[in-house]
């Protein structure tokens, strides 16, 4: 029989079952296995149940801790992922200035951007899953959960039922973002948004970048046409111009 490498070893502790093991063993490298057996050692998660989602650039999975919780593990692609569209938000962000332009160090920063960004915007006071802990390119966060414990369907799969109340919501993030964490979100869509029981919560802040950053405000500009055209689609006529009304007043409350 042969004997049982240390990665095979390392994934049979936080992948249970041998089907999704083969999966994740075929997905990542030796790198990243380590990286979650290290995040799991350390108690931020216990074992992997399943994947939530699959992307080009990463999968998140839904994990559980001894206590019985359950996280969200999001694990990006080192080979797979779009460096040159990295990049783009890495570069000109003081906070990342030193990041070697190689795959590796691109998505390593990517990863510490993301958990960087969600501590911001939790601060702020925005609806998005609180970060816990990363390593690498792996990423523990709060698992956002409906009523029936089910991953949160995205605003593309589920639309609100009060549009308008959705809309003040969202102008919210919009100002909290720009002016309590000073940053723009610069991906504004209804695929970054999670509907949970009608509550809207923010995800994916890894292209968020400061107000600093050198293509801040054409990124604010794209968020709120992007914005405007959802809720426009939806009934709920609203013009870019609107919208920057509306975030304005929108700083006096907050």
């Amino acid at each position: 029989m042969p004997k049982e490498s240390r990665e095979e070893f390392s994934l049979r502790k936080f992948v249970p079952k041998e089907e999704q093991r083969k999966t994740f063993a075929k997905v990542f490298d030796k790198g990243t296995i380590e990286a979650v057996h290290s995040l799991s050692t350390k108690g931020h998660f216990d074992v992997l149940e399943h994947v939530v989602s699959t992307g080009k650039e990463a999968h998140v999975f839904r994990a559980r801790d001894q206590a019985g919780n359950s996280r969200a593990v999001k694990i990006y692609k080192i080979k797979a992922s779009d460096f040159n569209r990295m990049q783009r938000y890495l570069e000109g962000d003081i906070r990342f200035k030193q990041v070697r332009k190689n795959k590796q160090d691109i998505v390593f920063a990517w990863t510490k951007k993301e958990f960087k960004n969600l501590l911001l915007m939790n601060k702020a006071g925005i609806r998005c899953p609180m970060p816990i802990a990363f390593q690498k390119n792996v990423l523990v966060m709060e698992f956002i959960a409906d009523a029936k414990g089910n991953a949160a369907p995205q605003l593309k799969e589920a639309k609100p039922r009060d549009l308008k109340k959705a809309y003040e919501t969202i102008v919210g993030f919009l100002a909290r973002l720009l002016y309590n964490a000073g940053l723009v979100y610069a991906d504004f869509s209804e695929y970054n948004i999670l509907n949970k029981d009608e509550e809207l919560v923010l995800i994916d802040a890894g292209q968020a970048v400061l107000t600093t950053h050198p293509e801040s405000e054409a990124f604010f500009e794209r968020d709120v046409r992007n914005v405007a055209r959802y809720f426009s689609k939806q009934g709920l006529e609203k013009s870019p111009g609107e919208m920057k009304g509306d975030n304005k007043a929108e700083k006096g409350k907050i």
